[in-house]
């Protein structure tokens, strides 16, 4: 699928963001993304090109060094980018989410320190919310902060957080007192990575990525009141304001799930095109596979799925664009969802169309039967999808 068949409805200064950086995937490629994994390194080459280029920092703010788009252009680029075989999953953490927490919510001096380097790529955030016994429910989060004297001090444990070992400080969900309630709600803290009682363990996957995944622990992390993200200078402001840490979390959790519908569209689209090349040129009998309605029709029928899939995310990145966050956060699970279930299918079908050769190390797509999992996964389960659709779209009760 090439750029020239992006939908019409994009504009043209969309269509030419989609058709440079299919550019810049096509001199990297799957090739590229398999042998630095292989050798255990990260996508350092193709991270530094991407930002000299602009398009690492294009949805954050002109002021700060960004390109003054949106998550549309930001998951045009991850999308193209996945399409040619060489996604990168860190888009989704530290311009995706971390940066669009920073310029929405940041004080002014955090958005100086932070948001020039995630836009011209020098420095990278992580973002840790998952724990060990939460799982998807947010409510039982035990990261906490506390209040002494000025300070904040962080406590608890984070798992499957990545790039950590390249990140500059993590964004960390954590839970803390609320002045006037007494009730624990949600707040936002940039930690640095050489915090003192901050500490990280990989956790061995079975799935083969440059990017890898991290266990932190933080052991009593003394934090200055600077770092709650719009914290005021006695670290107040945020902690004390009615739901402005709910606000924070959605707006960056919304970022993540429209970028993950991207990833996955991205490597749905790479399985599918190595796939259609394959049943053209492949011959058993007198005319290509591709030929044949057996091969032909799950093919097509994957490629409607992708486009549907992309659709929804558009919908969803311009609805978050346009500042509708509870329409942006229906559109952006939707999207997520079908995002998910178009990738699985679109590589399921790609390995079944080549036959013993779809398992081979010289076509590649093998490996992506465990990656596109990945997306029906994280960063919320498909059933909790449809729990959301059901209760706050349908109306349904909750079984929970």
């Amino acid at each position: 699928m090439s750029p020239a068949t992006a939908p019409a409805a994009e504009t043209e200064e969309h269509r030419a963001l989609r058709a440079a950086v299919a550019a810049l995937g096509q001199r990297y490629g799957r090739d590229y993304h398999a042998r630095i994994t292989e050798e255990g390194g990260r996508p350092a080459e193709l991270w530094a090109d991407a930002a000299k280029l602009g398009y690492l920092g294009v949805n954050l703010p002109e002021e700060y060094g960004g390109g003054g788009g949106g998550i549309a252009e930001l998951s045009i680029v991850l999308e193209e980018l996945g399409a040619a075989g060489c996604p990168l999953l860190m888009m989704v953490v530290s311009p995706a989410i971390c940066g669009t927490v920073i310029s929405r919510f940041g004080t002014p001096a955090q958005k100086q320190a932070w948001l020039p380097g995630l836009a011209d790529g020098s420095r990278m955030m992580a973002f840790g919310i998952t724990e060990p016994d939460a799982g998807s429910n947010s409510h039982r989060i035990t990261t906490t902060a506390r209040r002494d004297g000025s300070d904040w001090v962080l406590t608890g444990r984070k798992v499957f957080v990545s790039g950590v070992d390249l990140a500059d400080a993590t964004l960390i969900v954590g839970r803390t007192e609320d002045a006037r309630t007494g009730r624990l709600k949600p707040c936002l803290f940039i930690v640095d990575r050489d915090a003192p009682g901050f500490s990280r363990s990989p956790i061995d996957m079975e799935l083969r990525a440059a990017e890898k995944q991290f266990e932190l622990v933080l052991d009593e992390v003394r934090l200055p009141a600077a770092a709650l993200v719009g914290a005021d200078d006695t670290g107040g402001g945020q902690a004390e304001a009615p739901d402005t840490g709910l606000l924070q979390l959605f707006a960056g959790l919304n970022p993540e799930r429209i970028m993950t519908a991207a990833f996955a569209v991205g490597i749905g689209r790479h399985a599918l095109a190595r796939a259609v090349e394959y049943a053209r040129t492949r011959q058993v009998w007198t005319e290509p596979i591709g030929a044949h309605q057996a091969i032909a029709h799950p093919l097509a029928a994957a490629h409607i799925e992708l486009e549907l899939a992309r659709l929804m995310m558009q919908k969803a990145a311009r609805l978050y664009d346009a500042g509708d966050d509870a329409a942006a956060g229906e559109a952006a699970n939707m999207a997520k969802y079908a995002a998910a279930e178009a990738c699985v299918k679109a590589v399921d079908q790609a390995v079944h169309t080549l036959g013993g050769n779809g398992l081979t190390r010289e076509y590649g797509l093998a490996s992506l039967v465990t990656a596109s999992r990945v997306a029906r996964i994280a960063p919320v389960s498909r059933e909790m999808i449809l729990n959301f659709v059901s209760h706050q779209t349908l109306g349904l009760p909750k079984s929970y």
